[in-house]
């Protein structure tokens, strides 16, 4: 069953389907146990179990994708409400809403050429945050929020790979039974910052 969201272009998955639905303003998307992406930097094996429902950046130009997300179910560690890029198994790239091994809601970004460079970034004290993607010529940056005006920096950084790539939404349960994602205050845009720094 395809999913429209009003003002995206066409969605589709990305690494095989997954699951996702509209709850009136909100998308929803679910990860079942087991569920994650990491290409592990010291040699373990690589996970690709999630799938993302986004859109074909091929042509798009310069854009920007955001989202407010919650997680819903119950939190178990690494489990993540995630803004994601997929090219294949080994160029991608995600900025997540995670649950630390620590018990804590934080924003963590993954920049993924061959092996996963993962970042741990903000703590996040309420129950949501702002997530947003932004492509800017050949390179990408990654932003999150409390409130969706004001905007902190998380990382730049380019991805080696010239096929298509799909952006858009994605959920992982590495370790508990599922988790459960609401996307909703949803932003697509052709208009970037020009400054990928000053909070804009």
């Amino acid at each position: 069953m395809s999913i429209t969201v009003a003002g995206l272009p066409a969605l589709s998955w990305s690494n095989g389907a997954g699951t996702a639905r509209l709850d009136g303003e909100s998308l929803l998307v679910a990860a079942s146990a087991g569920t994650d992406w990491t290409n592990d930097a010291f040699g373990g094996p690589q996970q690709h179990g999630a799938t993302s429902l986004g859109f074909d950046a091929a042509g798009a130009g310069d854009f920007s994708l955001s989202a407010r997300v919650t997680v819903q179910t119950p939190r178990t560690t690494f489990d993540a409400g995630v803004l994601a890029i997929w090219g294949d198994r080994d160029h991608w790239a995600k900025l997540c809403f995670e649950y630390s091994p620590q018990g804590e809601a934080m924003v963590v970004s993954v920049v993924t050429d061959g092996y996963s460079d993962d970042c741990n970034s903000t703590l996040v004290p309420d129950g949501s945050v702002y997530l947003r993607v932004v492509r800017s010529g050949a390179g990408w940056a990654f932003h999150a929020s409390s409130d969706g005006a004001t905007w902190d920096f998380v990382r730049v950084f380019r991805l080696a790979f010239d096929g298509p790539l799909n952006v858009g939404f994605m959920a992982q349960a590495p370790n508990g039974d599922e988790c459960v994602a609401a996307f909703d205050a949803i932003e697509y845009s052709t208009a970037v910052p020009a400054d990928l720094r000053d909070g804009s």
